[in-house]
């Protein structure tokens, strides 16, 4: 079980916060320990022409053990300032590079968070992937979240910067959610920028997120950087997206994550079940 002995014992609402993040914590240890992460795939679909799949993003589970499949929004902002999170990285690589190595002509994003940017297991595990096939890494893509990028701009800076010269590509996930210093984004110079759904969300009702996903697309182009869509759900959604230009669209209107798609080698099925 994983143990936390800062819970406020004086506030009732700490202490029930407090006592939900421990559980959370015992949940994801414990289904590290039985090997009970998957990876959920959603296609990412171009905007110009949506029967066309772009790439693919490989999004952690964790299954519990009544074997539910639980999506990385109930547990990573819990895990994602301890080691936990780190493994979970990890774990994420290795079965995002096993799936490049069985798939040769799948490209696949990953996420990661910028904490695990020196964290020696991460490392070994992307150098020991990469060395399977030679096209692996002109085929994965490596997301960060705004947030976490923030942390530690430098780093991340000088960590994109070594990775992409063996061909690995960056997307930074939830653009627009944070406080993003534009100096920042000009230096890190990702490849794909990701909108945040909070803008996309019904965009053809609402003037002011058409102005803001328009400034992102625009700040995008301008650093020839590549757009996506988060959280599209709508074919009124889809229509004005591509009235404004965004590249590629994600979202349940084109597919729900599934940890069993049907590109997947059949003896995959036999791992994850």
């Amino acid at each position: 079980m994983y143990y936390d002995d800062d819970l406020n014992m004086n506030n009732p609402l700490d202490f029930a916060v407090g006592l939900r993040d421990r559980k959370v914590l015992d949940m994801v240890a414990e289904a590290i320990d039985r090997h009970d992460i998957v990876l959920a795939y959603q296609s990412i679909v171009s905007s110009t022409d949506t029967s066309f799949t772009a790439y693919h993003e490989g999004l952690a589970r964790v299954r519990d053990k009544t074997g539910r499949i639980i999506p990385a929004r109930q547990f990573i902002e819990v895990v994602e300032t301890k080691e936990l999170g780190r493994k979970i990285d990890c774990i994420s690589l290795q079965k995002g590079l096993e799936m490049l190595a069985r798939v040769p002509t799948l490209r696949l994003a990953i996420n990661m968070s910028a904490r695990s940017i020196g964290y020696g297991p991460w490392m070994d595990t992307l150098n020991k992937g990469l060395a399977i096939h030679p096209t692996i890494a002109e085929r994965l893509i490596l997301e960060i979240t705004e947030s976490s990028a923030m942390v530690m701009p430098d780093v991340v800076s000088a960590f994109m910067s070594s990775l992409q010269a063996k061909g690995i590509s960056f997307a930074l996930d939830d653009f627009g959610s944070g406080y993003t210093s534009f100096r920042y984004l000009r230096d890190m110079m990702f490849d794909i920028i990701k909108i945040d759904r909070q803008f996309i969300s019904e965009i053809q009702l609402n003037p002011d997120n058409q102005v803001l996903t328009q400034a992102l697309i625009s700040i995008a182009k301008h650093f020839d950087m590549f757009t996506v869509a988060e959280g599209v759900e709508t074919q009124e959604e889809v229509e004005f997206l591509q009235h404004l230009g965004v590249a590629c669209l994600q979202g349940y209107f084109f597919s729900a994550p599934t940890t069993r798609p049907t590109w997947a080698p059949s003896d995959e099925y036999a791992a994850t079940a």
